[in-house]
């Protein structure tokens, strides 16, 4: 058993206009992971034999940045605490208080990515291929925020890793934010990565990021504390055994098969 350093999740507090704010480490990793995406988005493109103006490339990482945090709202407003924001809309806004759905921030960022690629003339898939080991390092600075506030924890285990997170109720949890940490950040980053450095079909490394993501999410749900119990206390699992982030996870799987299969089946060639 271990118990959780218990970090406190506020860099610094302070006071303007009037208004209690503070700057919290998942806030920073969120900002950090743009910063790096900034960074290394004009060298991934080189993979893809992409050239961007200097306004392109800031406009790119301007929409989808714009996609990943009103899809990442909007998501977790919509499919994990509906009936909460229903009765506190003013609330949808406070993001500083936390609440950001990964499914939602993709496809935010997919339909922001879309937008920009018919008006520029580019082909979607080039960029978003480019894109993704970016997303991977954000999903890592993400779940090392959430194991830093120590939310998003496990179900109780016995295993000699389990930890004892502050505010729960004593018993040793899965860190599951490490276990998310580890497959969604840092194996995604590696896999994705390699698969846009050595596969030139495009689009490939979208559809395996997005099948290999609902996977590893799919298999973590199953020792994940669901993020409001409260929902399935009261209408029950989907399909009686899944959560929202499985059911959803199953979606992207789907999607991934599919766009794998399109991608390398057979063409037919018209004499």
């Amino acid at each position: 058993m271990i118990i959780h350093p218990n970090f406190n999740p506020d860099i610094v507090k302070f006071s303007l206009g009037g208004l209690n704010l503070q700057i919290r480490w998942y806030g920073l990793f969120y900002v950090l992971s743009f910063v790096i995406a900034f960074l290394m988005y004009k060298h991934n493109l080189k993979f893809r034999n992409i050239k961007l103006s200097h306004e392109q490339y800031e406009s790119a990482l301007f929409y989808v940045m714009l996609g990943v945090i009103i899809g990442g709202r909007l998501g977790y407003v919509l499919f994990y605490n509906l009936p909460f924001y229903l009765h506190n809309p003013l609330a949808i806004f406070a993001v500083w208080e936390g609440g950001m759905s990964f499914h939602g921030g993709a496809l935010g960022a997919i339909i922001a990515g879309i937008v920009y690629s018919k008006r520029q003339k580019l082909g979607f898939f080039p960029l978003a291929d480019a894109a993704i080991p970016n997303v991977a390092i954000g999903l890592g600075l993400g779940r090392l925020g959430n194991f830093i506030n120590a939310e998003l924890w496990g179900k109780p285990t016995n295993l000699p890793w389990g930890m004892v997170f502050p505010g729960s109720d004593g018993l040793p949890r899965h860190p599951t934010q490490l276990y998310e940490m580890f497959l969604e950040g840092i194996v995604l980053f590696a896999v994705s990565y390699y698969l846009l450095r050595k596969i030139k079909k495009e689009g490939m490394v979208f559809y395996s990021f997005i099948g290999l993501y609902g996977i590893f999410r799919f298999l973590i749900e199953f020792v994940r504390e669901p993020d409001d119990i409260t929902f399935y206390t009261r209408f029950g699992f989907i399909f009686g055994f899944m959560s929202i982030g499985q059911f959803l996870s199953a979606i992207m799987i789907a999607i991934a098969v599919w766009g794998i299969w399109s991608i390398n089946r057979p063409r037919q060639h018209h004499e």
